[in-house]
């Protein structure tokens, strides 16, 4: 007997079945344009073992103009049929299905090849495009096909075609990037006939026993989107030319409104997806920020969909699924959606991996082998290095004992969860505790893990963290003056008026923390559309509110300074970095670069900038000026001619790098 009897219900497709209604969704990592086929179909193979129903691909071009970037992955090669056979071989070799996303860029592609419904350019991309001809047209209808039939060839189960997130499909459907005049623009059931065609063709080209996936927009979230009448009409359009199964997609990629960060709430769209049900027959997927079997589960029972797609969660935990069924959810390591290791390394150029698992994508190098000679570990500090070390070790088999002075695990976590938007570090704690048991770590915390606590263990583990820097400015007095773990704490409460000194990733957390008063948005749906500027598709056009956004304000007036002479925020994450930038200015917060701090007194912080001297009155200066590791530990032990191993912050203090300490941790314990 299950505990989510709708996620583990079979989906009867007509000439397949699949096992349960998980979907891993489509995510570019990279792996494909690195070119060993061997690694790809390792992190596909390891999801298929997982138990997932159906595994969607990363985006493959079906043509050069498609691509993402140049030289991005596709199937129009000769040698691209056998690198894939490679991939598909091991999935079903693990008892798995697998679906080929097939995604052109269209106007999104970086390149000066890239070409559009109209020669509108993108935000996104410098690159303007070359407005389609019939002849071309007809090319891209034809390469889709083509792809999809090559796609059967080398062994997938299907495909999905990308329809949505502003691409190329999705871009013929909108009269702001549609301008046309001729049968494929103007009217709606001109702009929809490129869809509607592409997958007629498709379905030809590779018969009826073969899934195909429509990734189909049902909430634009740009100007001049969608109506949800168009939505439907497009829906019941491609079912009728022999969509399988239609996939959500949610928001261009130009939106300004956020879908996926940790900030948007769990299972924030599912009621999109909800108002199709009933409308088509073939089955519904919904999508974005499902990423526990609990909100699965409630998402299925709910009627929402009929099958759910999650992505970053099987980066996270390949055995997602297999964890779920055995009544084991407690131990999936979960995706706290923070896109540090995921997205920003696809905009980075870099293969995508997991914060929270530093195996994924790296599977045929970082492997966790069982030890044949078992060590005594000790490692001291209970922040991510720490646990990341401790759990690794345990799980090869080591003798680990975890010292921390604190009253609970996870170091600097515990401030990250209490920021607004970051309660998904809640769950991610709780995982550690639940995996230090499960790896027979012998946890003892109010212990300050002294040098002479650690003579006789093979080796010591340093994973003592950071302390806050002091940045040295000169104070007369009369100023309440407190550094972000004092705030973050509750050590002290801020005034009325706040300067944060510091407009880092801390000095950001801040911020929010102090212009948050009551429920978190990230916790309420309805708080976040309003601060979004979130709506109906069926009230307005592309779900964007007339009235645009609308957050609750600020109970303090805050002002973010840092000492560089650039955009505050500059260096925050690729993806998500905008969304901390624009949620802070609709508070009202200024934000000021390039200053220099002269004196902090009763009246406030005194400053110079470009302008001349300024004075920031406040209440309170919060001192977020960065971190010093914390060594002394290291050198006590030294000192005694112990070998040590020095991780996280205590080895590099670099804004509370929890992505780099964590894999560091896990690093070091693999190869212990």
């Amino acid at each position: 007997m299950t505990d989510y009897p709708h996620l583990f219900q079979p989906l009867d497709l007509g000439h397949v079945t699949l096992p349960n209604r998980v979907l891993m969704g489509s995510m570019h990592t990279g792996l494909e344009e690195v070119g060993d086929f061997d690694r790809v179909a390792a992190f596909y193979g390891a999801r298929a073992r997982g138990g997932v129903g159906l595994i969607v691909t990363g985006g493959m071009s079906p043509n050069r103009e498609g691509g993402v970037l140049p030289g991005a992955a596709g199937l129009f090669k000769p040698e691209d049929i056998a690198n894939h056979h490679r991939v598909t071989g091991r999935v079903h070799e693990e008892g798995g299905r697998i679906a080929m996303q097939i995604l052109h860029a269209g106007r999104y592609a970086y390149s000066p090849e890239c070409v559009a419904p109209s020669a509108v350019k993108s935000p996104i991309s410098p690159f303007a495009p070359r407005e389609l001809d019939e002849d071309g047209i007809e090319k891209q209808i034809a390469d889709i096909a083509t792809a999809a039939a090559r796609a059967r060839d080398a062994g997938y189960d299907g495909v999905e075609i990308m329809g949505s997130e502003g691409y190329f499909l999705n871009q013929f459907l909108v009269t702001h990037t549609n301008r046309r005049t001729d049968r494929w623009g103007g009217i709606y059931e001109n702009r929809m006939r490129l869809p509607v065609e592409v997958v007629r063709r498709v379905r030809a080209a590779v018969g009826d026993d073969f899934i195909v996936i429509y990734r189909l927009s049902m909430i634009d979230l740009v100007p001049n989107g969608s109506t949800w009448d168009e939505v439907v009409t497009l829906a019941k359009a491609i079912e009728g030319v022999g969509a399988s199964i239609l996939n959500t997609g949610i928001g261009w990629h130009e939106a300004r409104i956020p879908t996926i960060a940790t900030s948007v709430p769990r299972r924030a769209f599912t009621w999109v997806t909800r108002k199709l049900m009933g409308e088509v027959s073939i089955p519904v997927i919904t999508s974005n920020r499902i990423n526990t079997p609990e909100v699965a589960e409630s998402v299925l029972a709910d009627g929402c969909a009929d099958m759910v797609s999650m992505a970053r969660p099987f980066l996270a935990d390949s055995d997602f699924v297999a964890k779920a069924n055995a009544g084991r959810s407690a131990t999936i390591a979960p995706c706290i959606a923070c896109n540090q290791a995921c997205l920003d390394h696809t905009f980075e150029m870099k293969v995508a991996s997991c914060l929270v698992n530093p195996q994924a994508a790296h599977e045929t190098e970082l492997q966790y082998t069982p030890t044949n000679a078992p060590k005594r570990i000790a490692v001291v500090g209970a922040g991510p290095a720490g646990l990341s070390a401790s759990i690794v070790a345990g799980e090869r088999g080591h003798a680990v004992t975890l010292f921390d002075r604190a009253k609970e695990i996870g170091g600097q976590l515990n401030m990250a969860k209490k920021v607004p938007g970051k309660e998904e570090f809640f769950g991610l704690i709780d995982w550690y505790r639940t995996m230090l048991v499960e790896h027979g770590v012998d946890v003892r915390l109010e212990v300050e893990g002294e040098a002479d606590d650690l003579v006789g263990f093979d080796h010591v583990i340093v994973a003592t963290g950071v302390v806050p820097r002091d940045p040295g400015i000169p104070t007369s007095g009369g100023m309440q003056v407190v550094n972000y773990v004092d705030i973050l704490t509750g050590r002290a409460v801020a005034g009325k008026r706040v300067a944060i000194v510091g407009a880092g990733g801390i000095g950001f957390d801040v911020a929010e923390f102090l212009t948050h008063d009551g429920e978190s948005p990230a916790e309420n749906l309805d708080l976040w559309k309003e601060e979004w500027g979130v709506s109906d598709p069926g009230m307005h056009r592309g779900g964007l509110a007339p009235e645009g956004a609308s957050p609750a304000p600020s109970p303090r007036k805050v002002t973010l300074l840092q000492r560089k002479a650039e955009r505050p925020g500059k260096r925050l994450g690729k993806t998500t970095g905008w969304i901390h930038r624009a949620s802070l200015m609709r508070k009202g917060v200024k934000m000021m670069g390039g200053t220099d701090y002269v004196l902090i007194d009763r009246h406030g912080l005194h400053v110079t900038t470009s302008d001349g001297p300024a004075l920031i009155e406040c209440d309170t200066v919060v001192l977020c000026a960065g971190q010093e590791p914390e060594r002394r530990l290291q050198s006590a032990l030294e000192g005694r001619g112990v070998e040590v191993h020095v991780i996280g912050g205590a080895d590099v203090a670099a804004e509370l790098d929890a992505k780099r300490a964590i894999d560091q941790g896990a690093r070091l314990a693999a190869g212990l």
